[in-house]
């Protein structure tokens, strides 16, 4: 069975409510006989008369009397689909999936989240708390349209830093250079050190190593642990020190000491990958960017 045109339901919708085909042919902007050969197609579709026409004017059929709802109704949910095309072309409207490390999401996931509601209401925002190996195969394989982590150095994930912090010592209460206000990573040599496994995520082990390397020593592990906040426990239970950023602080401030480290820093970034292009993501990532420019992100959760 051939289906009407959309053309020719609103030819419809507009004799039926004008009841002339001369206004409506006037209103629409084409020939009343091109009109009403378009009418006779639809009626010939549908196998039915829709409009009676005599010498005292048109009027709808039965028939018609019954279609025009039905057509005004198919009219609207047209335009109803044309509209959240556009809204979500314009990235209105959508989905977005979002990872945070670990280890940032106590102050990124908060003003981030936050800011995008308020000016995307309508994108449903997915958050997820998620290690960094976890995190950059999500990116890969599409989980995950962006993620906010440190640089994950590898080459197939496009990065854009947001905020540059100092990398502390993290040091146990008492520590002989708790009191000092920047220590060089050498003068932590002698000490027993709390590290995250090395499978944890080699490319950021193996940075590790070069740093320890350039400062002269290779650290003396005691304890590994996987999670920002159990290591800060091991710190502050004597165990041994580390090396964090900063913000790191936001989640213990008691028992450590953070002391930063001379010349060293460390990142924070949002990363996607380069195949996820669509407007919602540059949304975010606009969002993300104006917020790092203009908050202090590490003291804003």
């Amino acid at each position: 069975m051939t289906t009407p045109e959309l053309r020719q339901l609103g030819y419809f919708v507009a004799v039926a409510e004008r009841l002339s085909f001369t206004r409506a042919a006037a209103d629409l902007h084409i020939a009343q006989q091109s009109l009403s050969a378009q009418i006779t197609v639809l009626e010939r579709i549908l196998g039915a008369r829709l409009f009676d026409r005599d010498s005292r004017g048109t009027r709808l059929t039965e028939v018609g009397r019954l279609f025009l709802p039905e057509a005004c109704a198919v009219l609207a949910r047209a335009e109803e689909a044309v509209a959240t095309v556009g809204r979500a072309a314009r990235g209105e409207i959508g989905r977005l999936s979002v990872a945070f490390l670990s280890s940032v999401a106590n102050y990124m996931l908060p003003p981030v989240v936050r800011a995008f509601r308020a000016q995307y209401p309508d994108v449903e925002l997915v958050t997820a708390d998620t290690g960094i190996a976890e995190l950059v195969a999500g990116l890969r394989d599409g989980r995950f349209d962006a993620a906010f982590t440190r640089p994950p150095l590898v080459d197939d994930l496009v990065t854009r830093t947001l905020i540059v912090e100092p990398v502390c010592a993290v040091l146990p209460a008492g520590h002989h250079l708790a009191g000092r206000d920047e220590v060089e990573l050498g003068e932590l040599a002698d000490d027993p050190w709390v590290l995250t496994p090395r499978e944890s995520w080699p490319p950021w082990h193996a940075k590790y190593d070069r740093d320890f390397a350039i400062a002269g020593f290779t650290p003396r592990v005691v304890q590994r642990s996987a999670t920002v906040a159990s290591l800060l426990g091991l710190v502050a239970a004597g165990v041994g020190v580390t090396r964090l950023a900063r913000s790191a602080k936001t989640l213990r401030d008691s028992g450590v000491i953070f002391v930063p480290l001379a010349g060293d820093r460390a990142e924070t970034v949002v990363a996607w990958h380069p195949r996820a292009d669509r407007p919602v993501l540059t949304h975010l990532l606009e969002v993300a960017t104006d917020l790092a420019a203009s908050t202090d992100l590490t003291r804003a959760g």
